[in-house]
């Protein structure tokens, strides 16, 4: 057994012990709708579940789909290529680092970009040879031409000097985008809908139609009715959540802040009643000194479905 899979059943005990239940990992991970991974073309990859907390064992948020062997990562926190490497490394082919070129960025904080330039520069001297392909708000491609110039003296010392790397694998087509569909092809339609995320002008959660699953992932976001309309009876539903537990003996400062820009554990509840997906997955999980338990807990008050709680390098 892979250790991705034992951290798989891991996140499903955890939610399992909660109501006393007893199912397979293939019975949690499909939710009663869609396919299972066993069967499924399209398998989900938490590469990273963290927040902006330095907690070892979570990378950044990072969060893969991949379709046969082509994968398609939503947002870019630290370690990202390192964990698609450690996935590719017990079997998922789409997550070779040369095979990582296309991204979806849900916000411009930094938590979910610091791996950005992870993504371009450390899949390029992979080996990978074409522009990545990346889609997100606006700012994106200011971001973008800051991170190549900053890395302008590597760029020509790799392809001006004797490594031989090739010229097109470190170059990136941006595409600032707009509610709506943003990108589709033979395998995927990816479709952004706005997100609301304390003082960013523009965030975005998204819903991928693969062969053969309906997934959508929130981003960071506070309780938002898009989420509901996106989701209405989906497979999958990846979102981010605090607990109330620990909320509750935060600063006033801080209560403020996260009220304004996360969803709480009885908030999430009410949003996947609301949403009714398949399975619900947790991930960016702020405890703030509650467990996991506890937060799902706080979820299955206002939601009887089925629910994984997520930890770095599960598969679905």
């Amino acid at each position: 057994m892979g250790k991705q899979h034992a951290w798989v059943i891991l996140g499903v005990l955890i939610v399992l012990g909660c109501g006393g239940s007893t199912a397979t990992r293939s019975q949690i991970a499909s939710g009663g709708a869609g396919a299972t991974e066993a069967n499924s073309r399209t398998k989900i990859v938490l590469l990273g579940t963290g927040t902006p907390n330095a907690d070892p064992d979570r990378s950044g948020p990072a969060v893969a789909i991949v379709v046969d062997s082509t994968s398609y990562l939503i947002d870019l926190g630290p370690g990202v290529v390192r964990r698609a490497a450690e996935a590719y490394e017990v079997g998922i082919n789409g997550l070779q680092p040369s095979k990582l070129r296309t991204a979806f960025i849900t916000h411009l904080h930094t938590d979910h970009t610091l791996g950005y330039a992870d993504f371009i520069f450390s899949a390029w001297v992979l080996e990978r040879d074409v522009p990545a392909e990346v889609f997100g708000p606006r700012g994106l491609q200011e971001m973008t031409d800051h991170l190549l110039a900053a890395y302008e003296q590597d760029i020509r010392v790799r392809i001006d000097g004797l490594e031989p790397a090739n010229t097109e694998g470190y170059k990136v087509n941006v595409y600032e985008i707009q509610p709506g569909l943003v990108y589709e092809d033979d395998l995927v339609m990816v479709t952004a809908f706005p997100v609301e995320h304390g003082a960013w002008s523009q965030a975005f959660g998204y819903r991928f139609d693969t062969v053969d699953r309906s997934i959508v992932i929130s981003g960071d976001t506070r309780p938002s009715p898009s989420i509901i309309d996106a989701c209405s009876g989906c497979d999958v539903l990846i979102h981010e959540v605090y607990a109330q537990a620990g909320f509750d003996r935060r600063e006033p400062v801080w209560q403020t802040y996260h009220a304004s820009s996360h969803t709480s554990g009885p908030e999430l509840g009410r949003i996947a009643a609301a949403a009714d997906p398949g399975l619900l997955i947790l991930y960016h999980q702020l405890l703030w000194g509650a467990t996991p338990e506890e937060v799902v807990e706080e979820i299955k008050v206002n939601f009887n479905g089925a629910i994984a709680y997520g930890n770095d390098l599960d598969v679905f």
